[in-house]
């Protein structure tokens, strides 16, 4: 998720060395009733389930098992205690607890809270304007309303030839679990799950109105539903994943939003498993031909970064593979975990 201000403005068509350039015309080819549904079967192959000696105090028919998510402050994989599955309905009815922190998390209204501050009473956090930004309700609800399209001024080509793009990225991470991070409404998340490439898909964000709309827009479709598309309130810097679980992960208009892009990129490679694939799409602070003059009215309350920074904190964490597409201010970048 991300925001368009006054400030950004489409730059001159220009071309990067190793990060070429495409035109306009490119086209990339490289509260809750569950009652009724039913859960889904499907296997997630990033999942490490294993059944244990029930200590929780569970009923007989109900099964107890190592979850593909973990502990938010230690990083121990949480134990759950409900049906099996990712999707909104067994996850809704599930109760997850860090045998290690005993520390039990939930879902409230319809997303699954994984934060560190997740259950406390007294203590609450206030994080940087970008990212306080997208918790307001009223920007949740017009960003798939208005807000998302003007990205177009700075270049993005839009959610559909966008997502064709990071598809063609994640052609090693089909069949696997796909974390859709700083997901905001579900845009790209929902694109994901119904194009039934991945096992599963986990839409993340920290923002509560904006999984909240992400889930205004599932229920209108059943089938997505009862797929395997969880929703998780979760910080990017600190993500409720084993070390090498996840085979992609997809953080669409978002680096420029988060507190600190290095910690954020460093979270993400630790849960990518060998071969994982990160691709990211964001609003470069400038290109090689921007005038001096304009360059410093780029800096505010985002870390917009330039395509050679956002390449040496993807190298610099230990992804490898670097490549991205530029077109004005819109750069899609993609990294792989060795």
């Amino acid at each position: 998720m991300a925001i368009a201000s006054s400030s950004i403005r489409p730059l001159h068509h220009n071309s990067f060395p190793k990060c070429p350039n495409f035109s306009r015309n490119f086209r990339f080819r490289p509260r809750l009733q569950f009652s009724s549904l039913r859960f889904s079967s499907s296997t997630i192959r990033a999942t490490s389930a294993v059944a244990l000696e029930p200590d929780l105090g569970t009923q007989q028919n109900q099964k107890l098992e190592v979850d593909l998510f973990s502990c938010p402050v230690c990083y121990e994989p949480l134990i759950r205690k409900g049906p099996p599955g990712i999707n909104l309905p067994a996850i809704y009815r599930s109760g997850f607890k860090c045998k290690r922190c005993n520390k039990s998390y939930s879902s409230k209204d319809i997303y699954l809270d994984l934060t560190v501050t997740a259950g406390m009473r007294e203590y609450s956090e206030v994080k940087p304007t970008g990212t306080e930004l997208f918790r307001s309700p009223l920007v949740s609800f017009l960003y798939e309303r208005g807000w998302r399209q003007n990205f177009s001024r700075s270049g993005f080509p839009g959610p559909d030839e966008e997502f064709k793009m990071a598809q063609e990225y994640f052609k090693s991470a089909e069949g696997g679990l796909l974390v859709d991070v700083s997901c905001g409404s579900g845009l790209f998340s929902r694109k994901f799950a119904q194009s039934g490439t991945y096992s599963g898909v986990i839409a993340l964000d920290f923002s509560e109105n904006m999984l909240r709309q992400c889930y205004d827009f599932i229920k209108s479709d059943d089938a997505l539903l009862t797929t395997n598309l969880a929703l998780v309130r979760a910080d990017v810097s600190r993500l409720p994943f084993s070390s090498g679980s996840v085979d992609a992960v997809h953080a669409g208009a978002a680096l420029h939003c988060w507190p600190s892009p290095s910690n954020a990129i460093a979270e993400i490679t630790r849960i990518l498993r060998s071969g994982g694939v990160f691709v990211g799409t964001t609003f470069l602070r400038y290109t090689s031909s921007t005038p001096w003059i304009i360059r410093s009215f780029r800096e505010g309350s985002y870390n917009y970064l330039t395509e050679e920074e956002i390449k040496d904190v993807c190298t610099s964490c230990g992804l490898t593979n670097y490549s991205c597409k530029v077109q004005q201010s819109f750069i899609m970048f993609s990294a792989q975990k060795p």
